[in-house]
């Protein structure tokens, strides 16, 4: 199983791909949340404001006020204050389910229940950009998102510039594990210098965060290294409508 999930994986990176220009007038630069457990808005919020940026949040309907990874996943109150500070709320799945285990239509039904679920608590608000479960995406589910979102986001690591597929947009992991294997200032002085677009995700924000979280000040550095190199700080959907252009 393992071996036919990786080939189907490699599948969809280089089948079905829809390739589009990626040229904004200068670097920028998004940062996302996927899940999102509550310390991404309750911990990370404040270093967003403190800052001046917005973000994109990733939302799975489904672990509203639940537990995932031992950590407390969103409220609604939470998802209703982060959507009326202006931050962008995008979609995740329902249930947070990898696209290597649905088909099609599972798919297209995950994706119904979470828009009904958003537009309802959001006041009719539709999501526009999608990010993948785990980072997993096939040549099938790849056609199915399409027709619904602007993008997709992966987790594939490297800066977006001159021709990109929208479905597999790249992203590096905002991780505390990895983020030292990582040159970030680098990074972020090459999407400055290409005029390209370096996305970043992560999941939990604490002092002692999960394999997939960061600390506060890991996140409050990134965002100081992306003013640092000049770069234009925009929520995915935002950004999307720039480099587009």
């Amino acid at each position: 199983m393992k071996q036919i999930d990786q080939m189907r994986r490699r599948a969809a990176r280089y089948l079905d791909v829809e390739l589009v220009s990626v040229a904004p007038a200068r670097g920028i630069f998004s940062l996302s949340f996927d899940d999102f457990p509550a310390s991404a808005w309750t911990e990370a919020g404040p270093i967003l404001a403190a800052h001046g940026v917005k973000a994109t949040y990733y939302v799975c309907g489904g672990l509203a006020d639940g537990v995932n990874m031992d950590r407390d996943q969103f409220q609604v109150p939470h998802l209703q204050a982060l959507h009326g500070a202006g931050h962008e709320v995008g979609c995740h799945t329902f249930g947070h389910t990898s696209a290597l285990r649905m088909d099609a239509e599972a798919l297209r039904m995950s994706l119904d229940v979470n828009a009904a679920w958003v537009a309802e608590r959001l006041d009719g608000h539709r999501m526009t950009t999608f990010a993948w479960p785990f980072g997993d995406a096939t040549v099938g589910a790849k056609a199915v998102v399409r027709r619904r979102f602007d993008l997709a986001r992966g987790v594939r690591d490297g800066i977006n510039a001159a021709r990109e597929d929208r479905a597999l947009i790249k992203s590096i992991g905002l991780e505390s594990r990895r983020l030292p294997g990582y040159d970030v200032e680098g990074l972020m002085a090459e999407a400055a210098d290409r005029k390209g677009w370096l996305t970043a995700y992560g999941h939990d924000v604490s002092d002692r965060p999960t394999d997939y979280g960061c600390t506060p000040a890991d996140l409050d550095r990134v965002l100081t290294l992306a003013k640092d190199a000049g770069l234009e700080i925009r929520p995915i959907a935002e950004a999307w409508k720039l480099v587009r252009h």
